[in-house]
Parts: structure tokens; C-alpha cells; sequence
């Protein structure tokens, strides 16, 4: 049997905080996570995750049915497929499938400096014993340069072209029809041929729906609430939700997420809460976040020149050459009301935030303050909210996710100390 490994290199620092808590190939970039992509493009039997040793216990708790960072005993070769390349349709990706056959030598796909894939007729057992692959790990293999891959680099390369990738992925999964969900007869649907609604999805009374600048999908369970005004391209995941009255355009929310307000061209992972008024754009949150009522992302410069944004590993404020970005949270994040967030915001990991002004344009994991200052978040406090917020949702703070957050703690807090001496 030929296997599939998604493999991650040592660019995946760069997209914390969203990669700290999470394999990169588990970041939803719409409909789909790249891994979902990848997996769809490539067929294989079997299923092979190589990750950070710092996120492979809850990769494992995420992908039950996958090895992660070990090889199987018996197979006819293994494809490895970098997690941060998007795959699309096209020669590239025609071209490695074809590749990938007992038949064929062992190959690696390399553009530029990053390998976009290798084919491994035999690899060694112990090729995924180092957090990070690049050529070492495949070296004697044939190289061929390619060039078109599209990579996930940096933070807001997650959301160029959100729309673009929502119907992507809608053409991909090729879903069509309203059967089986309750949608209210006074609900207005334009275009209704470019939608998609699940068995048990439903629509409610005077809610707009416009199809016509992108489709629209809603998954089993997802809900479109009362006078919702809503502009494709659209994906709701499983029982994901928008409240009465928003005002949405374009948008990727996973499952369980709740949103209201007005939210535009931005990507919410799962579990999430922005329900208020406020306004939401170019922004991307993790999961378990919660903004509190009247939050504001500015998404756009007064002077309308490029967006910087903090990037973890350079430990500075980078160019992005974007025009437009606005939030990027970590998991478990949180805001109180009437928070306002400046143009290219980053907040890490397990951040509470509240009081007046502008927080800083980066808040470190595991903060607890806003524009006046911050103090540790105690890891005994957080996980007790963690745990509270889950448990409303039937799930579980593993062992496997507080092992997760604790280094992730100690590290935040080794990290402060070490700037204030």
C-alpha cells in the first residue's frame, strides 16, 4: 500500500500563534484545512501526519486514524507532501500523482528553496525523527525544480483570497440542493442554484441570501438566523451559526462557531464566538475565542498604504504588502466589550483582554491586560476557564491539551521574564 505523509518544515514558526496549538495542515483556509486538500488531491491508503513534537499529541487526538511521526512497516512508498503547500488542480499536482507509483524512482519536487513533495519508494524508519523536513531527509533522491506551488508562508497569506478558495472547495466537493433543510418561506435566496444546505441546516424568516457573487454552503446543523443578510461566498460548518441581523460578506466559519455583527472576507476555525454588533474583517480566529460585544477590527489604514504585522519568528513587525488585514487570535483568546483592535492586530494564545484604547498590535501568549499593561494569565486560572468553556459544548480538556498549554505557559512566561531582567 502507498501511504500519504503530510509533512511540516521549519516555516511553520512563522504562522503562530494559529500553528502553535495545531498541526499547520489542521488550519481551515476554507471549506477545507490544507491537510483536507491535500488528502482529497492525493489518493492513498493509508494516512501518515509528521509534526512538531510539541503539537503531536493533540494531532494524534485530532486524526485518530493516522500515524503521526512514525512510518508504517508495510507499504509500496510513501508520497510526503509539504502541509503548507495549497494544492490546485494543474500540471504541478498532475505531475506528483504520476509520480507517486511503485513503479516510478524516488523523487524529490523542490521550488526554490522548499520541497513541495518527494516520492520515497523505501524511505528509512526513522525519517520523521526531526521537528522540521527539508532536503537532508531526502537526500540521494532525484530532485526536479518546479515552480507554480502556492505556499502558506506567513499569517496573511491564510487569507488572500478567501472568497476565491470558499468556491474552490464548493466546486471541489461538488454539492448542489436544498433538500432535507428548513428554510423559511419568507427567506429571499438569489441564485439560488449556487447553494448548497445540509439535511438539517436552516434558514430563517426574512433572512437575504445573495448568491450571486460566490456560493453559498451550509453544513448538517448550520443556521442563518432572522433578517441575516448574507453575500457569498459563505461556508457555515456543522451547527456553526449566524444570529439575527448580521451582515456578512464572505466567510469561512467551522464548526460550532457563532457569529453576528457585520464580518467580511475572514476565516473562523471552530468554537468561536463574535455574536454583538462590531465589525469583523480580514481576520482570522482560532478556536474557543470569544469577542465581547461591540469589538471593532480596523482592516484598513487611514492613509490606505500596506498592512505590517508581527511575525514570531523575526520577533518584529513585518511587511506584508497587503492592503487590507485586520485580526489574527489565537485559541482561546478572549475580549471584552467594546474592545477596538488596530489595522494587522496579533493576539497569541490564551490572551484576555479588556479595558480602554487600542491593545498593542501584538499581545504574547498568555497575557491578561490591554492598553495600559499586562500581567501573566496563570495557567491554573486559564485552564479552569478552558475547561468551563468546553464543557458548555459536551468537550473535553484532555490531558493531551493541558500538557499543550502548560509548555506553551512556561515558555510565555520564561519569555517575559527574560525581557524585563
Amino acid at each position: 500500500m502507498s501511504h500519504l505523509c503530510l509533512f511540516e518544515d521549519a516555516t511553520v514558526h512563522h504562522l503562530a500563534p494559529l500553528a502553535s496549538t495545531r498541526a499547520v495542515g489542521d488550519l481551515r483556509i476554507g471549506i477545507q484545512t490544507l491537510a483536507e486538500r491535500q488528502r482529497r488531491a492525493l489518493p492513498h491508503d493509508g494516512l501518515v501526519f509528521h509534526t512538531r513534537s510539541l503539537v503531536a499529541g493533540v494531532t494524534a487526538q485530532d486524526h485518530p486514524t493516522a500515524l503521526v511521526n512514525s512510518l508504517p512497516d508495510d507499504h509500496n512508498g510513501v508520497l510526503f507532501v509539504n502541509q503548507r503547500w495549497l494544492t490546485q488542480p494543474g500540471d504541478l499536482l498532475d505531475r506528483i500523482r504520476a509520480a507517486a507509483s511503485p513503479s516510478e524512482a524516488g523523487r524529490m519536487f523542490r521550488q526554490g528553496d522548499t520541497i513541495v513533495a518527494a516520492w520515497h519508494p523505501n524511505p528509512p524508519m526513522d525519517l520523521l525523527a526531526t521537528d522540521a523536513i527539508g532536503p537532508p531527509q531526502f537526500e540521494g533522491l532525484q530532485e526536479e525544480q518546479v515552480e507554480g506551488a502556492t505556499f502558506i508562508d506567513r499569517l496573511w497569506h491564510l487569507l488572500d483570497d478567501v472568497r476565491e478558495r470558499i468556491a474552490d472547495d464548493v466546486a471541489t466537493l461538488g454539492h448542489r440542493g436544498h433538500d432535507g433543510a428548513a428554510v423559511h418561506k419568507s427567506a429571499i435566496l438569489l441564485e439560488p442554484d449556487n447553494m448548497y444546505f445540509a439535511p438539517g441546516a436552516s434558514v430563517r424568516p426574512g433572512a437575504i441570501l445573495n448568491a450571486e457573487g460566490g456560493p453559498i454552503y451550509l453544513a448538517k446543523g448550520a443556521a442563518i438566523g432572522e433578517g441575516a443578510i448574507v453575500f457569498g461566498p459563505l461556508y457555515l460548518g456543522p451547527n456553526a451559526k449566524l444570529r439575527a441581523g448580521a451582515r456578512v460578506d464572505g466567510l469561512a466559519a467551522g464548526p460550532h462557531a457563532e457569529l453576528g455583527g457585520e464580518v467580511k472576507a475572514s476565516i473562523v476555525q471552530s468554537y468561536s464566538n463574535k455574536v454583538h454588533d462590531g465589525y469583523m474583517g480580514n481576520s482570522y480566529i482560532g478556536r474557543w475565542c470569544n469577542l465581547g460585544a461591540d469589538t471593532n477590527t480596523s482592516n484598513l489604514k487611514n492613509d490606505y498604504g500596506d498592512v505590517n504585522m508581527w511575525d514570531c519568528v523575526a520577533e518584529a513587525f513585518v511587511g506584508t504588502e497587503r492592503g487590507r488585514l485586520g485580526l489574527v487570535m489565537g485559541d482561546h483568546s478572549k475580549c471584552s466589550i467594546n474592545t477596538m483592535f488596530n489595522t494587522g492586530t496579533v493576539v497569541g494564545v490564551f490572551c484576555n483582554l479588556y479595558g480602554g484604547g487600542f491593545p498593542p498590535r501584538y499581545v504574547p501568549d498568555f497575557s491578561w491586560g490591554g492598553a495600559d499593561g499586562f500581567v501573566d494569565y496563570r495557567l491554573e486560572k486559564a485552564l479552569r476557564v478552558a475547561e468551563a468553556v468546553m464543557e458548555r459544548r459536551g468537550v473535553p480538556l484532555t490531558d493531551i491539551d493541558r500538557t499543550l498549554l502548560a509548555t506553551l505557559a512556561e515558555t510565555a512566561y520564561a519569555r517575559r521574564k527574560g525581557q524585563a531582567a
